[in-house]
């Protein structure tokens, strides 16, 4: 591969002052971590405000750029051509060098940009760029300069070597995992709640995750389809440990003595107590649920404070105010539409009410849960107790 080198570059990370360094530890740990898929020795290392990944002399590029592409935190990753300081006659040569592999026949407008960190270096950064600008006119005729408005940027940086890139490959941005501090994920087999996940991961937060699971009702493929899709959202945000929670005892016992159109609220307050127990235990901050307003009956402003009723931690909800079609293109993006929809129930969908209370109120749900008082707690102790716990990632 003709790409000596990976430049990262960031963004929200340059703001942060004196803790600044914090972050980019945190950032180069994970680009580490990504990296460890990838066959090869590759090192990672912070040189003057920088962050090089700098690769084996033999390496899959592709393989490279995907794993790096998932990395919070990275905006940019741009590839670079290394070259000894040998003057800026030989500068020329190389620039000229990199040119002809990269952009072969190149002939439409660029502008050089040069970056002199070392000081020690005869020529001022204006100098370097007029005079290797007006090498690549003699090597490539067709090309021309546009200072304004280039097609193309070229970047030399000079520090002990030369370090020349011109490409440019997006990365997710957000923060760095860790940043963020923890968080539970009420993870489901549907569309919304890996998407939530991720926009939680995006921002630096670390996942645990449960899943409510109730055979028989529910089969071993629906449970399967949640752990591939942790699986997925893992690869952005770290390892996963997943809570699999036998609920079908309390779903049955809650359709037994519940009004029926109160069944999806109860249900859901009860699986938010267990997950809170969850997230205690794994000194987790918060909750992350994927509602989203409006979006089923359970989900109206007055359903979702029902829920939040029996919470004594943050209920995190990163898509409460997004449409259907944009969590979708997401899930798209993030490679967990597919396994999303197919078509596995979860616990949710099984014991959905004909006709769902859409505006549940607080006071109403308690009085319902009492019903539920001979038996509840023996049911929730066994369901914690014989809970599954999957590493994933």
């Amino acid at each position: 591969m003709i790409f000596h080198a990976l430049l990262i570059k960031y963004a929200e990370i340059a703001i942060k002052g004196k803790n600044r360094y914090i972050f980019e530890d945190a950032l180069v740990s994970q680009i580490k971590r990504s990296l460890k898929a990838v066959s090869g020795d590759f090192k990672v290392e912070k040189e003057s405000g920088r962050i090089y990944v700098h690769c084996p002399e033999e390496y899959d590029y592709d393989e490279t750029i995907a794993a790096l592409t998932k990395v919070f935190g990275i905006v940019e990753i741009c590839p670079v051509m290394i070259f000894d300081d040998n003057g800026i006659g030989a500068m020329g040569d190389d620039v000229i060098s990199y040119m002809q592999q990269v952009h072969p026949g190149y002939s439409g407008t660029f502008k050089i940009f040069t970056r002199r960190a070392k000081k020690s270096f005869p020529k001022t950064s204006m100098e370097v760029s007029s005079e290797v600008g007006g090498r690549i006119l003699e090597a490539m005729p067709d090309a021309s300069v546009d200072v304004h408005e280039p097609e193309l940027q070229i970047h030399i940086e000079i520090r002990e070597r030369i370090y020349v890139y011109s490409l440019s490959i997006k990365g997710p941005g957000g923060m760095p995992s860790g940043t963020g501090g923890r968080a539970m994920l009420l993870l489901s087999g549907g569309i919304d709640s890996p998407v939530a996940g991720y926009l939680m991961a995006k921002r630096g937060v670390v996942l645990d995750a449960v899943y409510f699971h109730a055979p028989p009702y529910t089969s071993e493929r629906a449970k399967q389809k949640v752990i591939d899709l942790a699986r997925i959202v893992s690869e952005y945000s770290g390892p996963i440990r997943l809570h699999v929670v036998n609920f079908t005892d309390i779903q049955l016992y809650i359709y037994e003595k519940c009004p029926h159109d109160e069944l999806t609220i109860i249900m859901r307050r009860y699986m938010m107590r267990i997950a809170e127990h969850f997230a205690e235990k794994c000194h987790d901050l918060g909750l992350v649920t994927g509602e989203s307003i409006g979006q089923v009956a359970s989900q109206t402003m007055r359903s979702l404070a029902a829920t939040n009723d029996v919470c004594t931690m943050p209920v995190y909800r990163p898509v409460i105010a997004f449409d259907k079609q944009e969590i979708v293109e997401i899930a798209r993006k993030i490679k967990t539409f597919d396994t999303s929809i197919l078509p596995y129930e979860d616990c949710c969908t099984i014991f959905v009410a004909k006709h769902p209370v859409t505006q549940p109120q607080i006071k109403t749900m308690r009085i319902s849960e009492k019903k539920l008082s001979e038996k509840i707690d023996e049911l929730m102790q066994k369901a914690l107790e014989t809970t599954e716990v999957i590493e994933i990632g």
